[in-house]
Order: C-alpha cells, then sequence, then structure tokens
C-alpha cells in the first residue's frame, strides 16, 4: 500500500469513527495498531466540507496521547522533583493539621485551644489560597516564611506539580543543593557546564528555591543568590521563595525586592502553641486589633499641642516597628494611647514574619510564679531565659506591681539583661521615672539607649459617646 493509500484510508477511518474519544483512540494505539491511522501516527485532516486535506498532515490521536505522556514524563524529570512529586494540593488539607486534646484539660483552657484553632485555621487557609491562586496563574514572587514542619515545602511542592499536570516547565531545588550542583559545574568530567546550569535556573518559567538560609553562606555563595534573584526580578520571572529566616535576617537587596507589593507575595505560617497563646496577651481580641492603620491621632476634644504630641509618639512607635533599635518607653495615664502604640509594634513586627514577646507585666509575674509549680510544662528558666533573650519585647503597664521584693528583683534582673545586651524594648507606663524603682529608672532614662515619651494626651474613652437605647439606661464604659 502507497503511502498516499494509507493516508487516504486514515482519513476515511478518522471521519468515520469521529465518535471515537480522544481515549479511546490512544488506548488502542497503545495495545494494538490504531484502527483511525493504521500504525502511521498521522492523518490527515478535515476540511469545513468535511472532506480530507491531503495538502496537511497531523498527529492521530493515538500519537497526541503518546507526546503528551512523553511531554509529562520529560517535564517531570526536568523538574527535579523526584520523590517530592506526592506533595500535592489534593493531600493537604487547608486547615492544617488536626489538634490534639489532651485528658483532663479544663473547660476554659479547651475553650483557648479551640478559639486559637480557629484562628491559626483561619490563617493557614489564607495562605493554601495564596498558594492555590499563584499555581493557576504564576506571576512574580511568593514567599512563604515558617519553621520547620509548618508546611511551606509541601505548599511550594504543591504549586510545582500543579504547574506539571497543567503541562508546563518548574524546576524545583533547595538553595544548598543549587550551590553544590554549581560548585561541581566547575569540574571538566562534569556533565553539564556551569553555564548552563545557571542559565538553566535563571530562565525556567517557574522556579522553586527551598530552604534559603542565607546567615551560612559564604561571600561566593551570596553573590550567585544575588545574581539569580537580580535576573528574575529584572526580568519578572515567577518565583517561589521558602525560608524560616526572618526578614529582618534576609539580605537587604532582598527584603529591598520582597518590598515590591505589586510583584512580590509574603505569606507567613506561624502557627502558635496553646501555651504561647497562654502566655502572649496579643491573642486577645482587642489588643491584636490594635494596628498603626486604626491608631486615631485626631481625636476629639484634643487641642493642636494634644494632638502634635499624640502624632509625635505615633512616628516614634512606627519606626521603632519598621527597625527596632534600643529602648521606647512610652509614659502616660490610663487611655493615653500607650498601649495601643505599643501592641501595634507588636502586631507589626508579627506580620513581618519577626519574633515578639508583648506581656503585662502583672501577667508576666503570675507566669513566673506558676513555674514553680510541678503541674507546668516549662520550668522557671527556661521561661524566664525566653524573656530575657526576646529579640524584641514589648513590657505593657509597667507600675506598682513591682511592689514586693521578689517581683522587684526579677524585673531588675530582666531590665538589666536587656540593658547591658542592649537588646530592642517597649516598656509602657503610668509611672514617672522618680516612682519607678532607681536601678530600673536609671536604665530606662539612659538617653544612650532609651527614648522617653511622655504621652499627654487625655483619657481616650472620655471621647467616645455613650451609646443610648430605648427605655434602657446607658451603658457605663470603663
Amino acid at each position: 500500500m502507497t503511502p498516499t493509500n494509507i493516508s487516504r484510508a486514515n482519513t476515511d477511518t478518522w471521519s468515520k469513527d469521529s465518535s471515537l474519544s480522544p481515549n479511546e483512540g490512544e488506548n488502542q494505539g497503545e495495545s494494538e495498531i490504531c484502527p483511525i491511522c493504521k500504525g502511521a501516527g498521522f492523518v490527515h485532516p478535515l476540511l469545513d466540507s468535511g472532506q480530507p486535506d491531503f495538502s496537511r498532515v497531523v498527529p492521530c490521536r493515538c500519537r497526541q496521547g503518546r507526546l503528551q505522556k512523553e511531554k509529562l514524563g520529560y517535564l517531570e524529570k526536568y523538574s527535579n522533583l523526584g520523590s517530592l512529586s506526592r506533595f500535592t494540593f489534593d493531600n493537604l488539607s487547608p486547615l492544617g493539621k488536626p489538634a490534639r486534646h489532651s485528658e483532663g484539660a479544663k473547660q476554659s483552657k479547651n475553650l483557648t485551644q479551640d478559639k486559637l484553632r480557629e484562628e491559626s485555621q483561619k490563617h493557614l487557609a489564607s495562605v493554601y489560597q495564596a498558594a492555590r491562586t499563584f499555581a493557576d496563574n504564576p506571576g512574580g514572587w511568593l514567599m512563604l516564611l515558617g519553621p520547620s514542619g509548618c508546611g511551606k515545602t509541601h505548599l511550594s511542592c504543591a504549586i510545582a506539580n500543579h504547574r506539571l499536570n497543567l503541562g508546563e516547565p518548574a524546576f524545583y531545588i533547595s538553595v544548598a543543593d543549587l550551590l553544590d550542583h554549581l560548585r561541581t559545574a566547575f569540574n571538566p568530567t562534569n556533565n553539564i557546564t556551569y553555564d548552563e546550569l545557571f542559565e538553566q535556573v535563571k530562565n525556567v518559567p517557574l522556579l522553586v528555591l527551598d530552604d534559603l538560609t542565607p546567615e551560612s553562606a559564604t561571600p561566593w555563595a551570596k553573590e550567585k543568590i544575588e545574581q539569580l534573584f537580580n535576573y528574575r526580578y529584572n526580568t519578572k520571572l515567577a518565583t517561589v521563595i521558602t525560608t524560616d529566616v526572618p526578614l529582618g535576617k534576609l539580605d537587604e537587596r532582598l527584603r529591598a525586592k520582597l518590598g515590591d507589593s505589586e510583584f512580590c507575595q509574603v505569606c507567613v505560617i506561624s502557627p502558635i502553641s496553646y501555651e504561647e497563646a497562654e502566655q502572649s496577651p496579643l491573642q486577645l481580641e482587642l489588643l491584636r486589633n490594635m494596628t498603626f492603620d486604626n491608631f486615631d491621632c485626631k481625636r476629639l476634644n484634643l487641642s493642636l499641642e494634644q494632638r502634635q504630641n499624640l502624632q509625635q509618639a505615633f512616628k516614634l512607635a512606627s519606626d521603632f516597628a519598621h527597625s527596632p533599635d534600643g529602648w521606647l518607653i512610652f509614659q502616660g495615664i490610663n487611655g493615653c494611647g500607650k498601649t495601643h502604640l505599643a501592641a501595634a509594634i507588636a502586631n507589626y513586627r508579627r506580620a513581618q514574619g519577626e519574633p515578639v514577646f508583648f506581656v503585662v507585666v502583672t501577667d508576666l509575674l503570675d507566669h513566673l510564679r506558676s513555674t514553680f509549680s510541678p503541674e507546668s510544662k516549662i520550668s522557671y528558666d527556661e521561661f524566664f531565659e525566653k524573656i530575657k533573650t526576646s529579640p524584641v519585647l514589648v513590657l505593657d503597664d509597667f507600675g506598682e506591681q513591682a511592689a514586693t521584693p521578689w517581683a522587684q528583683e526579677k524585673l531588675y534582673q530582666l531590665i538589666n539583661y536587656r540593658y547591658n545586651a542592649k537588646l530592642p524594648t517597649v516598656v509602657t507606663t503610668c509611672l514617672s521615672p522618680d516612682e519607678v524603682e532607681p536601678r530600673i529608672g536609671s536604665r530606662m532614662v539612659d538617653p544612650r539607649l532609651s527614648v522617653m515619651f511622655n504621652i499627654t494626651t487625655p483619657d481616650y474613652r472620655g471621647d467616645i459617646k455613650p451609646r443610648r437605647r430605648t427605655n434602657i439606661p446607658q451603658e457605663r464604659y470603663s
């Protein structure tokens, strides 16, 4: 049979058997000679009139199926995912791992756990959705930031695997492996040259860089990573980066790129345990909602001088939040706004993925006392060390609770340690410097380290107008 007759037979068979689905043609082509193309792999397409177009040939459906499988096989090999191909969106819960309840837990503790779990699940669901949206339409950069085991590698691989299933290329590699491969590429016996490897990583349409840890990088490694980031940023190539390093510890030039909100999205995955929530009043609804965005510098019934004073306090807090350095002491009466500003600093740092510890001083002392209990899950030394060495510490409502000798000694140890270590610290207090215990007060007012600012505005609660109810007495506001 001549090629022409084969083509005619193939075309006739295709037109007559048009009811066959692509999958049917594909399966038949794999197991035996395809009844459509008779094993040729190509057919003449049909014209609008229904007649074969003998001037052209196109792959048969059986051939298209094989080509698709070959393409997927190539993309999977090219992706470098290997065993990580098991990480998909289908086997990742958008609500995180189910929590375990401890037997005999108190009802109040269970309620706190339930509330914390609900908030954590909402946060994880938002990160999950951001990853899915990026996977559907990769554009710009997506950074997943969080501690080991939080799921950031699973999410990044799920993005890559999703693109592969769509027939689109993606390349996964950990930063450590990338640097190792680049080093070995200088070896003359290597199958791929340094330039070929680096060009491949630089130009892949979607790059997943896992486990960025710049602290241990050599100058050469830092230069290579910087070259890679600069190239992909300038050429606007889609990139996923995972790291457990706080943003503040990343290279300044990388942070500048991540600050481009129109091109880069940073998702912080920071699961919080019950014990951490129990020690952090920021989990309270009121304090979590105290941000710079909802702080009112133009309150009612304020004089021009008082408004300017409040604006100065706001600027001090905002500057400290963006770049914590030294100590910031807010002094003023109850309700002047100092706790709001302190909480805004802590909330801002957390939103950036930076560690911060916010605590009311009375709660701090209570927690220190509770660690002596045999039932405590954390030792006194462990808890006190965590507070002392926190990268940023916010001590709210420092006042007369330090009246007992034991409390004074604990607070002095804490203040003295952070003073000597020059660790960023925020303190709010109603006391004047003269009313603070002398050893602590002298450190708070040291101009080499500390800025003390007196907020002179009156209690903001006086600006709130009580709601009125028909035939019901007005509510009292405290």
